[in-house]
């Protein structure tokens, strides 16, 4: 995340602290200021010896580096800043990924389908739109923590504790973490949690792409917690880090894109977590079906929904609806939805 934070100092955040928090001038030479580099920590002082984020390259500063009194290492400024990108930048990856997906991927057929709710994209947004912020708030600890220098990332390939790590640490960092997010997940199904922090999620049996990041924040942020710890317990190369990081938000948005074209009985695609929020107690992994076959809660996809003559039939939807309505009434009890007259409707005529 330091890579991620020096880039937004320099494009954003240098000239936001110097014009709201501005630095006294006196005794600092306008010259020094402008050959301030990004190691470079108060106008009041030399350049310190806080290193830039990556040797890779060389990122100029701006013009506005070490001007405010809040200088770049400043422990509030870059909480303050790591909020900011994790909460609003969050939310435009969201919006992005989302609407690409809803647009060009996602199966349009799907709001016919009588579980689908009354204006469920609109209320996925904003459930994830108010998720977002407060999930933030916990997830920042962790980015200052790699900023400050706490977490095991390194700069170049040499670094690595051995040569081959740099290909192991992409099947390693989706097999420690698939196996931590399955036991979260699968907790969160738990009777006593269920109801308040995991139903948000499974308000949507027919998911949108915009549903992927539609949880309530403490949810939001449980299931996220293994991608964090990861990189303070094993090395993780810095670039692989923010590679890994955006496949993570592709990946939560494809899964949920009801366009289901891995019929795999390893990977868990958009299938395998369609029959998550159908029948609620079964693929509870993130990326592979491998630690729910080992915990006895993997379900293979019905086979209809990869022919797309049968994948929005009346009879897989009659199929679906009864098998889904009787596991939501031991699960839920009553059913709260609102799937508004066309759901309600298209209920009557296949039941």
């Amino acid at each position: 995340m330091d890579i991620v934070l020096e880039i937004f100092d320099t494009f954003v955040f240098d000239r936001l602290y110097a014009t709201a928090l501005p630095a006294s001038l006196a005794g600092y030479s306008v010259q020094n200021i402008g050959h301030a580099t990004t190691t470079f920590s108060s106008t009041h002082e030399s350049p310190t010896s806080v290193p830039p984020s990556t040797q890779i390259w060389k990122l100029e500063s701006s013009q506005y580096a070490g001007m405010s009194t809040w200088p770049r290492d400043n422990l509030w400024r870059q909480t303050l800043s790591l909020y900011l990108i994790t909460w609003l930048f969050g939310l435009v990856v969201y919006f992005i990924c989302a609407t690409l997906s809803y647009f060009f991927v996602f199966d349009h057929a799907t709001f016919t389908h009588p579980k689908y709710l009354k204006d469920q994209v609109s209320l996925e947004i904003k459930q994830a739109s108010t998720a977002l912020p407060v999930m933030a708030i916990f997830t920042v600890p962790f980015f200052v923590g790699e900023v400050r220098g706490y977490a095991k990332l390194y700069n170049f390939p040499a670094d690595a504790p051995f040569p081959l790590y740099n290909v192991f640490q992409f099947p390693f960092f989706i097999f420690f973490t698939d196996f931590f997010i399955y036991w979260i997940h699968r907790g969160l199904h738990h009777p006593r949690v269920y109801k308040k922090l995991h139903k948000p999620h499974h308000r949507w049996i027919m998911p949108t792409p915009y549903a992927s990041h539609a949880f309530h924040p403490i949810d939001g942020f449980a299931q996220s917690v293994p991608y964090h710890v990861f990189p303070f317990i094993f090395p993780l190369n810095k670039i692989a880090y923010i590679f890994l990081f955006a496949f993570i938000n592709v990946w939560t948005v494809f899964i949920h894109d009801g366009e289901y074209v891995a019929n795999s009985s390893f990977i868990n695609g958009a299938a395998c977590h369609t029959m998550h929020h159908l029948y609620f107690n079964y693929n509870y992994g993130q990326f592979t079906t491998l630690w729910d076959r080992f915990g006895g809660s993997y379900r293979k996809p019905n086979d209809e929904l990869f022919r797309r003559d049968s994948k929005m039939s009346k009879q897989e939807w009659e199929r679906q609806c009864k098998e889904m309505e009787t596991v939501q009434q031991k699960v839920e009890g009553d059913d709260d939805r609102d799937y508004g007259d066309v759901g309600r409707s298209m209920q009557k005529k296949l039941m």
